[in-house]
């Protein structure tokens, strides 16, 4: 058993993985604004604690931490507020939970802190591993490259720091096709612009299970992809939701409609991202949804 300190294990992601970690035995501390919201929640091996709390303290008793809070990217349209925000956000956050880290004795073991696919920039069809250029110039480059560099200051006291880039993660009620489904339901339903763009996916239990890969291995280290191993464009991802859930597959969204409801937030929809998990393979990590019709057919079927 591990005593693991968590951030964002509250959300769409930290719910599941939450509940993969109680079966499995660990004790969590989770971190979120409002603790006493989760107050019927607290047991013997889960608690519940607010930023405002002594980190310190809690820090001490972790054995690990995972670091997935941040203000949500899409679904807004951005303007420089929320920008600001979404950068701040991930990179004030990780500074505190380091800073912590830095005043205890008894430091964790490993530092899980979630970086995402949007760090490589709008990539087209070009194949891309943990080796790979970043793009500095684009926005969501830049919040993942120094989220991820906050992070790694935790090496500087000895803890091992491991960065998921976390692609489109997959499940119902969350997620990119909390958004999708619905249009294809009533028969309107089609692929987001030219449809040629690469979506590196990821079902939510997998993702999970990558997250809490580092705690199992002690030699992963550093940036690590974690999206299927089978990336699909737009069309071919567009093709088999709507063969999942039997419905057509017509109605093209056009580029400059997502543009006009988000702004510059419509770039990561339209982004062309097509990753391999290439340090998880050469850990033997295992997929349970290598491909994208089996796992939406586990998801809505």
């Amino acid at each position: 058993m591990k005593h693991i300190l968590i951030t964002g294990g509250t959300g769409f992601i930290g719910q599941e993985l939450r509940m993969l970690l109680l079966q499995q035995g660990h004790y969590l501390t989770i971190i979120t604004r409002n603790p006493k919201k989760y107050k019927d929640e607290a047991a013997k091996n889960q608690q519940f604690i607010s930023w405002e709390d002594d980190l310190v303290a809690a820090m001490n008793e972790a054995d690990a931490v995972i670091h997935l809070a941040g203000e949500g990217i899409f679904n807004q349209r951005w303007n420089e507020e929320v920008k600001e925000r979404i950068y701040n956000s991930r990179i004030d956050s990780t500074r505190q939970l380091v800073e912590a880290m830095g005043k205890v004795e008894s430091k964790p073991e490993v530092f899980v802190s979630a970086s995402a696919s949007g760090i490589y920039g709008n990539r087209g069809d070009e194949v891309l591993d943990e080796t790979s250029s970043t793009d500095p110039e684009d926005f969501l480059a830049k919040v993942c490259i120094d989220w991820e560099a906050e992070a790694q200051k935790a090496t500087e006291f000895g803890v091992r720091v491991a960065n998921p880039r976390i692609g489109i993660v997959l499940e119902k009620n969350g997620g990119a096709l909390e958004k999708m489904v619905p249009p294809f339901q009533f028969g309107l339903g089609g692929p987001v612009g030219d449809g040629k763009q690469f979506m590196s996916w990821i079902h939510r239990t997998d993702l999970c299970k990558a997250l809490i890969f580092p705690l199992e291995q002690e030699d992963l280290s550093g940036a690590y992809n974690v999206c299927a191993p089978n990336p699909v464009d737009m069309n071919e991802f567009a093709e088999t939701l709507a063969s999942v859930i039997n419905r057509p597959n017509l109605f093209r969204v056009p580029k400059f409609a997502l543009q006009v409801m988000y702004g510059e937030g419509a770039k990561p929809i339209m982004d062309s991202i097509r990753m391999q998990p290439k340090a998880l393979q050469v850990q033997k990590f295992e997929f349970r949804f290598e491909e994208v019709e089996e796992a939406l057919a586990d998801i809505l079927g």
